[in-house]
């Protein structure tokens, strides 16, 4: 049987039971040569007191390369000494030994669901008890004024609580993501570690520690510019390899590029917080925007911490005489992120999309196919450049917002399109001191004309990335995913659309001029002149689900100052495409070359007519 039947004469200490775990972490999660090389690593890099070897912060933050501007080695060094601890969390911050390495590296690279069945999803939880702080001045700060009214109110009607609920009557409770009923399903009641009883179980011994001895939840935030820095570690990460080194990127941290990755990291911390109201990200926010928003946030940690199981002092291409294979000698060639340059996408909005979509369809793998910039501005130049692409695509509009004043006093352009949209506007979805805007979508779908019926599946997303990061979702409401709808005598309504309506006949809808939005849905005009970005979140959404990030009805209307498409895919879909381009070459020129000036006119239409070119009620080569 287990061992908390066979020895219920002793109680094993919490560093009995933490070796324990840690050494079954290490036989079943790690392969023989992957376990030599981190003792030969924690052997190169340990320091010693007291016959006790350790890993200290800088130590550590050199052997992974952390760029010191980035400022995010405390984090992370806070972060590893408390996931050390593992899994007695109250005994935390702990000292980093072999055996704490062990478990740490488990946990950041996910390899412990090898062995725990339950708690999987519970690693997020564990990462924010790393990254939290436990100051009730800091808990105490910036209470919204309607919480606070609501607060207030409850107390003057005499609301009490049981004194087990740790009922803190101070004036000032926390955020606004406290309040009971604020969030579906946020509010966090147990503070049991699933990941930590799975890990005791594993040992026979979760019936021996009492669970209420876990390290508890409440009252804990992450300090706002801490996580700051952190999402810029991770932004360097995400495209890491096991072996690769941050170093490869040290060009994304000077200059501009510096200052593009903070914006970006402000864009995505502004999903979790406004910092200019509070201090810092409470359990409940963090853990309903992550599985949504950014899936795929924590992945570069996996990478990043790998690189403790791969030994320098390990040379597979040494020879048994010493001398060594050509390759060893081979330049180490590494492939660019992105082999095209485009006026949106950069090497920072491509780490920010690898946040909630998967990397492998990124990475190395994206083809600029079409530029508004370099392409022109057209339906007809998005058509012949986008279409012939068997594979997703991702779309990026950018522009600047228009002001609400547009809407009586303008004349042009803005006051033309402004008024055919709806005449209900809702207010902007965030500050109203920014003006630039960046949206996108992704189609895993090729590209068509939409005629009665739109296109795209379950799989297509609509984001924004700027100034706020935001991913909404497709639904199942109904399947109005993407429209491309070139302008005609037959249609209403053209441009490019996702979640809005499939245009309608004129003949049905000549009345109106104004255009028909989705729920949540983004319109893209004819012209690629103007946008108009749409969340009824009192709808509950259309074909694109509403925001976990903002609960509330905003509209953003922006004049287009970028557009442009990237093709997800390796080489052979580049392959097919250019075939594509080359038999639409040969067929134009083909039909340029026709000689019309034979004088025979019954044989000019014949010609035209097998080439389909002429003769509306014929198939394309019928002579009859």
């Amino acid at each position: 049987m287990g061992q908390a039947q066979s020895n219920k004469g002793h109680v094993p200490s919490h560093e009995e039971l933490a070796k324990q775990l840690a050494n079954k972490f290490a036989e079943k999660c790690f392969t023989s040569l992957e376990l030599f090389s981190l003792k030969d690593v924690f052997r190169s890099l340990a320091d010693s007191e007291q016959h006790v070897r350790y890993l200290k912060e800088d130590t550590i933050a050199r052997f992974l390369e952390i760029p010191d501007i980035v400022g995010a080695s405390p984090m992370l060094f806070q972060m590893i000494s408390f996931i050390g601890a593992f899994p007695f969390l109250q005994d935390a911050p702990a000292v980093l030994g072999l055996e704490q390495m062990v478990m740490v590296i488990t946990i950041m690279t996910q390899r412990y669901e090898r062995v725990l069945a339950r708690g999987a999803a519970d690693r997020r939880k564990l990462l924010f008890k790393s990254l939290a702080v436990y100051d009730r001045r800091f808990s105490n700060m910036h209470l919204e004024p309607a919480v606070a009214g609501t607060r207030n109110n409850q107390e003057q009607k005499g609301v009490e609580k049981n004194s087990d609920q740790l009922v803190d009557r101070t004036p000032a409770l926390g955020f606004d993501v406290d309040v009971a009923g604020d969030d579906e399903g946020d509010v966090e009641t147990d503070d049991v570690d699933e990941l930590v009883l799975a890990a005791l179980d594993s040992l026979d011994y979760i019936n021996v520690f009492e669970p209420r001895s876990m390290f508890e939840i409440h009252g804990a935030m992450i300090p706002a510019d801490n996580f700051r820095k952190l999402i810029m570690l991770l932004l360097l990460a995400a495209p890491l390899d096991p072996q690769g080194s941050l170093t490869t990127y040290s060009g994304r941290v000077s200059g501009a590029s510096l200052d593009s990755l903070r914006i970006t990291a402000e864009c995505i911390l502004a999903t979790f917080l406004d910092v200019e109201q509070s201090p810092g990200i409470r359990f409940q926010r963090f853990n309903a925007i992550i599985p949504s928003l950014m899936p795929f946030l924590f992945n570069g940690f996996t990478p990043l911490f790998e690189h403790f199981l791969f030994s320098k002092s390990l040379d597979f291409h040494k020879r048994n005489d010493g001398s060594h294979t050509k390759a060893a000698i081979l330049p180490n060639l590494v492939q660019p992120l992105l082999t095209d340059e485009g006026s949106i996408m950069d090497l920072n909005v491509l780490s920010q999309l690898s946040f909630f979509i998967p990397g492998s369809l990124l990475f190395r793998r994206l083809h600029l196919l079409y530029s508004g910039d370099d392409d022109g501005f057209s339906m007809g130049s998005f058509e012949a450049k986008v279409f012939n692409w068997r594979a997703p695509t991702i779309l990026l509009v950018r522009g600047n917002r228009l002001p609400g004043e547009l809407d009586h006093r303008s004349t042009g352009p803005e006051s033309a399109y402004l008024s055919t949209l709806p005449p209900r506007r809702f207010p902007p979805g965030s500050s109203d001191k920014v003006e630039r805007l960046t949206f996108g979508i992704y189609v895993g779908q090729p590209w068509k004309q939409t005629h009665r019926e739109c296109f795209g599946g379950e799989d297509t997303l609509l984001f924004q990335l700027e100034p706020v990061h935001d991913v909404f979702h497709a639904s199942a409401l109904n399947r109005d995913y993407v429209s491309f709808t070139k302008p005609s005598s037959s249609t209403s309504q053209a441009g490019i659309s996702f979640g809005c309506p499939p245009p309608q006949s004129t003949q049905a809808y000549r009345r109106s001029s104004v255009v028909s939005l989705g729920a949540v849905s983004l319109m893209i005009d004819s012209s690629f002149e103007f946008g108009c970005l749409t969340h009824d979140y009192t709808s509950r959404g259309g074909a694109f689900q509403t925001s976990v990030a903002r609960k509330f009805d905003f509209q953003e209307r922006f004049e287009i100052e970028c557009l442009e498409v990237w093709g997800c895919g390796g080489d052979e879909e580049a392959k097919n495409q250019a075939e594509r381009w080359a038999w639409e070459a040969r067929e134009a020129e083909a039909r340029r070359r026709i000689n019309l000036g034979t004088g025979d006119i019954e044989a000019d239409r014949a010609l035209l007519e097998m080439a389909g070119l002429i003769g509306a009620n014929r198939s394309g080569g019928s002579m009859g």
